[in-house]
């Protein structure tokens, strides 16, 4: 049995104790799409088994967070996706009453403690070989193996949280191993394709324009300049009066649509960016045709919306099989988050001066434009950019209590040996706050009085990195 096994055992004993004796269990999660995602998986685990169980999701996780938990009344608690660096105080405060499912960065204090089941200990990169709906789905499958079924929402929570990192966008490690277990199940089938977002709901037209990864200058979210883009390339874009979507498209104009791109945007990074739109899809098998669930990056897309703008209990209760209400909701979720994410990128791409190149680092101000729960999410899409190209994006916002709240991204072509993570972390232990991640992602909060520092601390420790290209 390996150290892995020997932790989804305990984990698994733990919550079948609390099962048996009827204990309530809290589970507490991130809000973005890989949160929503193992909050869901775990919950839906545990109320499987008969738990008195309750989901409730975080924005961040801090001291006032275990200091809540502490008093809830749970006898158990499941933190996913959340609460690296915060062992000490849940061991003070709880006890031996809890566990943490997650794959971000941890300090070497927290190795050694058996109750953080956390990619890293297990020789897993928890940055792009499993994330917290993987590690959420070990622990479910060591409940019960029929949890099985559960592979799927795993596969959707990588892609959510932008671990497609692998050939052609596949998934790797943990990760791989558990879309190949969906595979063997018939719940998921995997190809090769265009990365067209909405390859099964959305217009031509649309479907290009909202294909936000990579980003290009007057494709992406521009809909008339791609509706004219497909007509110039000779692509019906309606059959028998129905508007066609990127399932009904041949190879043969698949082809024509990326020479199309090449031609209509030509530029630096551009040739890699309309590369970057080839790559694996991820389907499953168990959503109907036709269902923006069916495309694992659009069920993931569909998930971040909801947690971005602050509708999580959404996302969770489709994770967990509703198909009636809550689905009508989390449509009109997500079509307002577009809407949002397509105002702060015009706003950002017009307002020039927010945008501050220095060396290896971009800074963005996206002050009164971005709000702090979509910093992740613009920060992403700034990242894959093709005038971004090898850079590292920083886009701060205010935050709540006078802080400032950070999202870092490496872009496409990034070989800087710098982790995020690290910078996030070190930068905030010496200014104030805190801030943490992977490698190529990480977020931090701090003060305002210590942002002028802190952005000098930035720049210089990215930029004084050596690139090996």
């Amino acid at each position: 049995m390996t150290l892995l096994d020997e932790s989804l055992s305990m984990v698994a004993d733990r919550m079948a104790d609390c099962i048996r004796s009827r204990k309530p269990i809290m589970v507490v999660t991130h809000m973005d799409c890989d949160g929503l995602a193992s909050g869901a998986i775990i919950s839906k685990a545990l109320i499987r088994a008969g738990a008195a169980c309750t989901v409730r999701s975080s924005v961040e996780f801090n001291a006032g967070t275990v200091e809540e938990m502490s008093k809830d009344g749970r006898d158990f608690h499941v933190v996913t996706d959340l609460a690296g660096g915060y062992a000490e105080d849940m061991d003070a405060a709880l006890g031996d009453r809890w566990v943490v499912l997650d794959h971000h960065h941890i300090p070497d204090t927290e190795r050694d403690n058996e109750r953080v089941v956390n990619a890293w200990k297990y020789g897993m990169d928890g940055g792009v070989e499993v994330c917290a709906g993987g590690m959420a789905y070990l622990a479910a499958t060591a409940l019960d193996g029929d949890n099985v079924d559960l592979a799927p929402m795993a596969v959707v929570a990588a892609l959510g949280d932008r671990q497609d990192q692998g050939k052609q966008r596949s998934l790797t490690g943990k990760n791989q191993e558990i879309a190949e277990r969906a595979k063997a199940e018939e719940l998921l089938s995997v190809d090769l394709d265009l990365l067209l977002y909405g390859r099964e709901t959305r217009p031509l037209p649309d479907a290009l324009a909202f294909t936000s990864q990579p980003y290009i200058r007057g494709i992406t979210w521009e809909r008339g300049s791609c509706a004219a883009l497909l007509k110039k390339a000779d692509i019906p874009l309606k059959e028998k009066g129905r508007w066609r979507v990127p399932a009904d498209l041949t190879q043969e104009e698949k082809s024509a649509i990326v020479n199309a791109i090449a031609r209509y945007s030509p530029g630096a990074g551009v040739d890699d960016a309309v590369a970057e739109m080839v790559g694996h899809t991820y389907t499953l098998e168990g959503e109907e045709k036709g269902s923006f669930m069916r495309d694992g990056r659009e069920f993931g897309t569909m998930l971040n919306s909801c947690g971005r703008i602050g509708r999580a209990g959404i996302g969770i209760a489709v994770c967990m099989g509703d198909r009636g209400q809550m689905l009508a909701a989390s449509e009109a979720t997500l079509k307002e988050y577009r809407g949002r994410i397509r105002e702060c990128m015009n706003i950002l791409s017009n307002d020039r001066w927010r945008t501050t190149v220095r060396g290896a680092v971009v800074m963005v101000n996206a002050d009164g434009v971005v709000p702090e729960t979509m910093t992740g999410t613009i920060a992403s899409m700034l990242s894959s950019s093709p005038k971004n190209v090898g850079k590292v994006v920083m886009l701060r916002t205010s935050g709540e209590d006078n802080t400032v709240k950070f999202s870092s991204r490496k872009s496409v072509g990034c070989t800087l040996p710098v982790s995020l993570s690290d910078v996030m972390r070190e930068g905030t232990e010496r200014f104030g706050g805190v801030g943490g991640g992977h490698d190529m992602a990480a977020g931090a909060r701090i003060g305002k009085e210590r942002l002028d520092e802190f952005l000098e601390y930035l720049e210089e420790n990215v930029n004084d990195m050596p690139d090996p290209g």
